[in-house]
């Protein structure tokens, strides 16, 4: 600690033996510097704040039917190139500050300085941004700040509407392009067809499938016919009057019409009494036995034999009753045998193209699955077509991306910078430290013992005593009044800087 002081100490004296030194560079650095300070050029800021509402209602209700820009990522892409070169040259030109411009090179650095200067500020979580921009000039500071909001609220909406042009075109072409590849393979498909008509798949059935169904429908047909020629042969037999054939069920006998008549009547009396009367009624059992007489009649009849030695067989109406069942069968039979000949001339003619039928069959394929291709990609171009004009015709709707200026920029009164009083206060104290270092740099150039300890700690000889400074009484005066002229420097410096920190609270505008 006893050093530290010891050290301190030789410090002062150093400065106080070249105390003028210190006080003529403080004087010098400080009235320079304050001079510099205030002649710097006033700095007025012009700032802009405008608010991006990106909620929209148009969102849910377009939701699905079109591909909705991003409209966050869109701010946050104008906010990051905004202050790019393109945008600069072109305030510049707008505001003719390239004028001043002979080369380029100057115009170069125009560029790099208005592009370093110009500040956008903001988050994304409150959408709303700052544009500032500080300059000599404020209504230039105006200008400026107004035309690059400007292009922050055109940028939304050219850049995304030339965009959707772009890809209705890119769209357009393609589908230019299918039509074609479509019509074509239509009239491949058309050519084929018609140079195989009669041998392609109908309805969706392969020549498998057809031969299949066709067999199968020969098949019943042939089962139909022998089952219509065992009706009509059986028939025969009942007009002819031969005994049925073994294991051959027979036909039932034909009933006289004129009993049917009569039991038919007798059945609708019966119903229409017994709506009027109960079981036990006269009328009621009158009928009933009736009826069961002419059941009992045709059972019998049913029975009874019929025999082609009748001579009068032939005009009974059984008779004739059989002869138009046999008339019916007849033509069943010619009808299905006609069937059945059809159905074998499609399986022989299948038959017959069991080599071809399958090649063409899987040409066929090929085609209409190349005709599909082509189909459904022009049926979604047309789909991305309209997407692509609506989304367009959505970006380019303000009620998508909604810009509010909330402070529109101004022409600023009051200057922004520099900051004087900080400045002029650096300047004071650089002043000071420096005229500290000069007194001490002088110490060090030109160096004295200051006092007997550090004589005996450099030379390590022992100091055995000390002569003192015996000053006159001129020199005393003389030296007063260095002291009081020292110490009236430094209070008119004091002064000085209190009369510019005054100066600049008074008049900021300075």
């Amino acid at each position: 600690m006893a050093e530290l002081q010891a050290l301190l100490l030789n410090f002062l004296k150093a400065i106080g033996k070249y105390r003028w030194y210190a006080v003529a560079i403080t004087w010098i650095v400080a009235v320079c510097g304050w001079i510099v300070v205030l002649k710097l050029p006033n700095q007025y800021e012009a700032s802009a704040r405008v608010y991006v509402d990106t909620q929209s209602i148009l969102k849910p209700l377009l939701s699905g039917m079109t591909t909705l820009p991003n409209l966050n990522q869109q701010v946050t892409f104008m906010r990051r190139t905004l202050i790019s070169r393109p945008n600069v040259e072109r305030v510049m030109r707008e505001l003719d500050l390239d004028v001043k411009a002979t080369t380029a090179k100057q115009q170069e650095a125009m560029v790099d300085k208005l592009m370093s200067e110009i500040r956008i500020g903001g988050t994304e979580r409150d959408d709303i941004y700052t544009l500032s921009y500080v300059s000599p000039n404020p209504e230039l500071g105006k200008q400026v700040v107004q035309a690059f909001l400007t292009i922050f609220v055109e940028g939304s909406f050219g850049g995304k509407k030339q965009d959707s042009e772009k890809a209705v075109q890119f769209i357009e072409d393609q589908i230019r392009t299918y039509e074609e590849r479509l019509a074509t393979a239509e009239n491949r498909l058309k050519e084929f067809k018609i140079r195989n008509m009669g041998m392609l798949p109908s309805e969706g059935a392969d020549y498998t499938s057809r031969m299949n169904s066709t067999n199968e429908l020969l098949n019943q047909a042939r089962l139909e016919l022998a089952e219509a020629e065992q009706a009509r042969k059986a028939i025969r037999r009942q007009i002819s009057g031969a005994p049925a054939a073994p294991g051959e069920k027979p036909l039932p006998a034909p009933v006289d019409p004129e009993l049917e008549a009569r039991i038919a009547t007798t059945n609708k009396n019966l119903d229409a009494l017994r709506l009027q009367y109960t079981e036990q009624h006269p009328d009621i059992i009158a009928n009933r036995r009736l009826l069961d007489q002419l059941l009992a009649r045709k059972a019998e009849e049913a029975k009874r034999p019929k025999t082609a030695a009748d001579p009068g067989a032939a005009y009974s109406p059984m008779m004739q009753q059989l002869n138009v069942s046999l008339s019916d069968a007849e033509a069943r039979v010619a009808s299905l045998q006609a069937r059945v000949n059809e159905y074998s001339a499609r399986l022989t003619r299948l038959r017959s193209q069991g080599a071809e039928v399958p090649e063409i069959e899987a040409q066929l394929a090929q085609l209409n699955r190349d005709y599909q291709v082509n189909r459904d990609n022009y049926q979604k171009l047309v789909e991305r077509r309209e997407s692509a004009r609506l989304s367009g015709d959505v970006s380019s709707v303000t009620d998508m991306l909604t810009f509010r200026v909330v402070d529109p920029p101004t022409a600023p009164l009051l200057p922004s910078g520099p900051n004087r009083l900080l400045l002029f206060s650096a300047v004071f104290g650089a002043a000071l430290a420096a005229g500290l270092a000069g007194a001490f740099l002088m110490s060090q150039l030109r160096p004295t013992f200051l006092s007997q300890a550090t004589l005996r700690d450099t030379t390590g000889i022992p100091i055995l005593g000390s002569i003192s400074m015996n000053w006159t009484a001129e020199q005393t005066v003389r030296r007063k009044r260095r002291l009081l002229a020292l110490g009236a420097s430094v209070l008119v410096l004091l002064g000085m800087y209190g009369a510019g920190v005054a100066t600049i609270l008074v008049r900021p505008t300075l």
